[in-house]
């Protein structure tokens, strides 16, 4: 097996340790920082209990990971368009594509059926880029239910690992070899039947819990202990359960059970008020952007969820500007 990969990030990082457990020849695409430490050091994840040391090839060089059985895309989901000619670059005719990202992907709607099948949503897919050159029957739709961290360029500390679902975002059958090679590299690999259920439920809480940790700075137990905030994260919820109803994704009808399960979760920071603290771009059209568009595609209002999408993209572009 030869896998190549383009962001071995938190995430991104913590698969492609898992790959090397598998046994696959595995080179990594990188620049700047992360490309010495990798080069000299290795990869490193810790799990808690003990850090392992992977010696890992990488490159600058896109075109030497073409050819690969499989790409490994651990990049943020904004970032994909802006890194398409790279990967169109580092990719084969018969490569597998496993984005490892959240939010609503580009593939989504490949064999959804109904009144959206193919829909293309350009906040998501400008000039419908990506879909052409990952198209949806390469491509393994990838849910990751875990959490780490990047501590140092090239060294990841893995917080806590769940589960990861894997999906046929096409018509590939794609899934189940993938979900079989990473299991055998310790990562908590299944396949699922019912993806697009499974990412659509992922970002019913993250499409508002982001944005809103992103505009006051707070934290999830911060966020959920506060009255007017809980009122404004259900009704953001119900417009998402709304729209979803009117595309065949049902099933979301109870917001309060699924705040009580976030709020389990205690003091976490969201990936986006992560984003804004170290001054990187925040992750705004995959999480709820691509929603809003979707809303008004459907003709259905979604007046909570326009008005946080309005303010944290305006929050964004300021802190670019400052920046």
């Amino acid at each position: 097996m030869r896998v190549a990969v383009i962001g071995a990030g938190a995430i991104g990082g913590w698969l492609t340790a898992g790959c090397i457990e598998a046994g696959a020849e595995t080179i990594v695409l990188a620049r700047g920082a992360s490309f010495d430490a990798l080069e000299r050091d290795g990869l490193w994840v810790n799990d808690g209990t003990a850090t392992k040391r992977y010696p890992v090839t990488v490159t600058k060089d896109p075109e030497e990971l073409a050819g690969a059985d499989i790409l490994l895309l651990g990049l943020k989901a904004h970032d994909l368009p802006s890194a398409a000619t790279l990967i169109e670059a580092a990719s084969g005719a018969h490569t597998i594509f496993v984005p490892a990202i959240n939010g609503l992907p580009w593939w989504f709607f490949d064999n959804f059926g109904g009144p959206v099948e193919g829909l293309r949503l350009e906040s998501i897919d400008p000039g419908g880029i990506l879909s052409k050159i990952m198209p949806g029957n390469r491509v393994v739709g990838t849910i990751v239910h875990a959490a780490s961290h990047v501590f140092a360029p090239g060294k990841i500390n893995l917080d806590k690992a769940n589960k990861v679902l894997l999906g046929d975002a096409g018509k590939g059958d794609h899934a189940g070899w993938v979900a079989e090679f990473l299991a055998r590299g310790g990562i908590p690999a299944e396949t699922t039947d019912t993806l697009h259920w499974h990412v659509w439920n992922k970002l019913w809480g993250n499409s508002n819990m982001n944005p809103l940790s992103a505009l006051s700075r707070a934290n999830v137990e911060q966020l959920l202990s506060d009255e007017h905030i809980r009122a404004l994260v259900k009704a953001m919820m119900s417009e998402m359960s709304e729209i979803g109803a009117l595309v065949g994704l049902t099933g979301f009808n109870d917001p309060d059970q699924r705040i009580a399960i976030t709020r389990d979760l205690g003091p976490i920071r969201t990936s986006m008020l992560q984003d804004i603290e170290a001054g990187r771009q925040i992750e705004i059209d995959p999480i709820l952007g691509g929603l809003v568009e979707l809303a008004r595609h459907l003709g259905h209002p979604t007046p909570a969820m326009n008005g946080v999408y309005g303010l944290v993209r305006l929050l964004d572009q300021n802190l670019r500007a400052r920046s």
